[in-house]
């Protein structure tokens, strides 16, 4: 229903505007000519408008780019700063860590990783915990281990999915047929050697895959996250939990971005009972960090196993993981930042966002949808929402996003530039959501004229 002759006019107009209102980040373009893509890593380029702003400084739901603008921060670092910028738990412990206590990469155990593994056990039933700086170590690692208690090669990824950078996960299905990725860079081997790919929601398929017997482990998102939101149908989990037992398969949950459904993450929220959990980003508070749990059937399996050497070069570890600073900033955050109070704040946030889009939607007559995962919700340009990742990604436009991404930013409102999810942390304020909201609903009228 939309002219794309005015997408195009649109567009080419919000360009101009940003290009003209950000001369400083424009021209620090310039400034990254021994940097790979021109930004300290490459994903940073793909903000619209032809350019990334710069940052000068952020503080809780607030960023401020070089040329003086602040704006109302809904990306939030793709959840990287979903505690907010720089919170004050975090800085304290931090402050603390690097000023009065004294050591960041000591090879030690501190205090702070003893309770930060406390809490993760509280809240998501696993009693073990290991620390990584990223969810894509932590899931390597976990992969890791399923495959060597399992004695089996492959691992079942859902198509379309998120799970950092792990090799194994960059696959597709076309045709039915396991493929790599568009745009991977450098696969090792063809992922069909080292991976089963299923649609998400699809548990005829699912049981299918599991049947040949070779996979060691499910590596699940609760929900789609990365190509915009797709949530489970009712009894999918319940069908993958027992699918999984049925097959002597190890079910991963990967709640990097899904921790977004409460303090304990879809798992808590969803009443699951994975045997293993990966998370990272935003458990830091903007510190690198990451972690994985075990259940105690899987930890004894992988300590009683003479052949596994978790200690050495088993692949298991690196020297920065679960360093003194960000296991300090792991306990901060999840005991006084991402607190069951902060959670209903936020999840309250994006309830309203939720209902005010879908009442302009439906005034407007746009054939979209938008789906909430807790304190994230993200549109989609198709309606009904989709249910699997083929119907999502069938659903990107390309055009769109560059329209609504440079509209919201021209009038100091950022989402995140991979796709349209707009998340809410403890320091943001109904004043934001209600910027967020007039401004999406002033883009849809210009759009439909």
């Amino acid at each position: 229903m939309i002219d794309r002759s005015r997408i195009a006019t649109l567009i080419k107009r919000e360009t101009n505007l940003y290009t003209d209102r950000h001369p400083a980040s424009h021209a620090a373009v310039g400034n990254g000519k021994n940097l790979l893509c021109g930004v300290p890593m490459t994903w940073m380029s793909k903000w619209a408008g032809g350019f990334p702003l710069q940052l000068a400084g952020a503080h809780g739901a607030k960023v401020t780019d070089i040329d003086g603008i602040t704006y109302s921060d809904f990306c939030l670092g793709d959840t990287g700063a979903m505690a907010g910028h720089s919170p004050a738990a975090t800085l304290a412990a931090i402050r603390h860590r690097v000023m009065e206590s004294g050591g960041i990469t000591a090879m030690l155990p501190s205090e702070d990783a003893a309770l930060a593994g406390s809490e993760l056990a509280r809240r998501f039933g696993l009693p073990l915990w290991s620390f990584t700086l990223t969810a894509t170590d932590a899931n390597r690692w976990a992969i890791r281990i399923a495959r060597q208690v399992t004695r089996r090669p492959k691992i079942l990824v859902f198509n379309c999915c998120y799970h950092g950078s792990v090799d194994e996960s960059f696959a597709t299905l076309e045709g039915g047929v396991v493929r790599p990725r568009e745009g991977n860079v450098g696969p090792p081997v063809d992922p069909a050697l080292t991976t089963r790919v299923v649609e998400f929601n699809d548990t005829d398929a699912l049981e299918r895959e599991l049947s040949a017997g070779d996979v060691a482990v499910v590596l699940a998102e609760p929900a789609l996250t990365n190509i915009g939101i797709v949530l489970p149908e009712p009894g999918f989990h319940d069908a993958l939990r027992q699918l999984t037992r049925d097959a002597g398969t190890l079910l991963l949950i990967d709640e990097t971005h899904t921790l977004s459904a409460g303090p304990s993450g879809a798992t808590g929220a969803w009443g699951l009972d994975p045997d293993l959990v990966t998370l990272g980003k935003a458990i830091g508070g903007g510190i690198p960090a990451g972690a994985y749990g075990l259940s105690a059937a899987v930890a004894d399996r992988i300590a009683g196993d003479g052949e596994a050497d978790l200690i050495d070069v088993g692949g298991i570890g690196g020297t920065l993981a679960g360093n003194a600073l960000s296991t300090a900033a792991m306990r901060a955050t999840l005991t006084d930042v991402l607190t069951d109070e902060a959670f209903g704040h936020m999840l309250s946030l994006t309830e309203r966002y939720e209902a005010a889009v879908n009442e302009n939607l439906s005034t407007t007559g746009l054939p979209w949808s938008i789906t909430r995962l807790g304190a994230r919700a993200e549109f989609r340009y198709c309606s009904p929402a989709p249910r699997n990742g083929a119907e999502s990604e069938a659903a990107e436009d390309e055009d769109l996003d560059e329209y609504m991404h440079l509209y919201l930013a021209n009038r100091g409102v950022l989402l995140t530039p991979f796709h349209n999810m707009a998340l809410t942390c403890p320091a943001t304020t109904d004043e934001q959501v209600d910027r967020l909201i007039e401004v999406f609903c002033s883009a849809t009228a210009e759009l439909v004229g």
